[in-house]
């Protein structure tokens, strides 16, 4: 009981005390500090001894915080994966094929304009692991379950649409070679593959996806065929981080698969601290449990800030706008010159999922931009139990198509609305004005007339919207089109 009493007082000390505002001679309202050792009890110069084993939890607590930080991107795939496996029935040769609204509404931040093709392959239970790709319009691609980009392919990949055989090697396989394919190294153990088919007719995708094949190289002779999976239209799921205590069991998990980079090894002794060690069992005991249960609220309140009121440098479009880049870092590497970009990162993969060059492409026509909008032109939060409106300016710098979606901020998924409709697009027939402006609407009831332009939101929660630019144009990357912020309507 009095260990048990210690956690509670170490982490009510570190909230209570983080974030308060100190007044300062210059300006009251400028400076805001941390109060460290608060609470601590000393002795002459050091610490008392009683007061160790609160500072030994705060620093566990401390620590905790940032390992949810850092798990972020690896957990999303992992529990992803398992809902492929477990709720879907697929396997590491199958493609589960969403399409339909419901199919994914589970998806953190998914395009609901056009359908996605995917697969998790796990290379331990697989070995080498084969790809073929047929010949057509496809853009996709691989990653790791760090969700850095391992190889694209497709139109601009190596088989440049024309179609051919991939080989995904394990990394603890060195210097596989086989005639024939594109061999593609592996940095995890476990893998991502998706691919989106670029023919507007829904016939075509049907028949492009039907070839997609993958199995064990050391089947290829006579491979089990691929099957084509839906989610069940009849269970509600979510490929999310989970919350809570479950979160760190499934970082445990997935980080018993795979290896240990130089760069997390402080981040692996840490978690050693909490009970979370590579070879042993998930097996916190009541201290550490109780501290991690805190660390992962504590940390996804973290998350929450970092994603939706971005602190990052130039992260604004539009410098007097609201609309902020959705991806902040500068490559799928995720890495800097001298730092590997940690706030970047889990600021994009709590809210996202799955990121390639090709989405950050600065060269115009090609590629997409994304732009993310938490707050009304007031900088409050999108509040589902009131009324907005929002004009999109004539001519969208878009070559392909542009699309606006509706998030639910609580889950980051597609908004689970009356209407099943989250996303208003150029691919829809909208109302437009004279100008060739379009008003978009967003609230609990449509206007009158302004259906076709409108997206139903839910009161009592909050939500964001992405704005996408398929093909954006040098009108996007030079600023001269603009567009205005959300605006509510009383």
């Amino acid at each position: 009981m009095k260990s048990k009493c210690l956690i509670i007082l170490a982490v009510s000390s570190l909230i209570l005390n983080f974030g308060c505002k100190e007044s300062t001679t210059t300006n009251p309202d400028s400076e805001r500090v941390v109060k460290s050792g608060s609470g601590i009890k000393m002795d002459g110069e050091l610490p008392s001894k009683e007061s160790i084993p609160a500072l030994f939890d705060e620093m566990d607590f401390q620590q905790a915080t940032q390992c949810y930080l850092w798990g972020l991107p690896i957990v999303a795939f992992a529990e992803w994966q398992q809902q492929h496996y477990k709720t879907f029935g697929a396997t590491s040769n199958d493609l589960v094929l969403y399409n339909t609204y419901h199919d994914r509404l589970g998806i953190l931040t998914a395009n609901a304009t056009t359908p996605y093709i995917m697969s998790f392959i796990d290379l331990k239970a697989n070995g080498p692991t084969v790809i073929e790709m047929p010949a057509g319009r496809t853009a996709g691609g691989l990653s790791d379950f760090w969700q850095r980009e391992e190889a694209v392919i497709g139109e601009m990949g190596p088989d440049k649409g024309k179609g051919g055989k991939y080989i995904l090697v394990p990394p603890t396989m060195k210097d596989f070679k086989a005639d024939g394919y594109f061999i593609i190294p592996c940095t995890t153990v476990n893998n991502f593959f998706g691919f989106r088919t670029l023919d507007p007719d829904p016939k075509v995708t049907e028949e492009l996806v039907k070839k997609v094949k993958i199995y064990p190289y050391a089947q290829r002779a006579n491979p089990t065929p691929t099957k084509i999976v839906s989610p069940p239209a009849d269970k509600n799921w979510y490929g999310i981080q989970p919350s809570g205590i479950k979160y760190w069991e499934c970082l445990h998990a997935i980080l018993q698969d795979e290896p240990v980079e130089e760069r997390d090894r402080f981040f692996m002794a840490w978690l050693k601290n909490l009970g979370i060690e590579k070879g042993k069992p998930f097996a916190p005991d009541e201290r550490q449990k109780n501290i991690l249960i805190a660390a992962a609220k504590k940390g996804e309140q973290m998350a929450m800030a970092n994603s939706y009121e971005k602190r990052f440098k130039d992260v604004r479009h539009w410098a007097d706008k609201k609309w902020d880049y959705v991806i902040t870092m500068k490559n799928s590497a995720q890495r800097e010159e001298n730092f590997d970009e940690f706030f970047e990162r889990s600021a994009y993969f709590f809210e996202a999922v799955t990121f390639s060059n090709a989405m950050i492409s600065k060269t115009p026509n090609l590629g997409q931009a994304y732009l993310g909008n938490y707050t009304d032109s007031n900088g409050n939060w999108l509040d589902g139990g009131k009324n907005y409106t929002l004009n999109v300016p004539a001519n969208p710098p878009a070559v392909n198509f542009w699309s606006i979606t509706v998030y639910d901020s609580a889950t980051r998924c597609l908004i689970d609305n009356p209407q099943q409709n989250a996303d208003l697009s150029s691919r829809k027939d909208l109302i437009k004005n004279a100008d060739g402006s379009v008003d978009l609407y967003f609230g609990p009831k449509a206007p009158v007339g302004k259906e076709k332009n409108w997206v139903q939101t839910l009161p009592g929660k909050h939500w964001f919207t992405y704005m996408r630019f398929y093909g954006p144009t040098t009108a996007y990357f030079d600023k001269s089109w603009k567009m205005d912020d959300i605006k509510e309507v009383k």
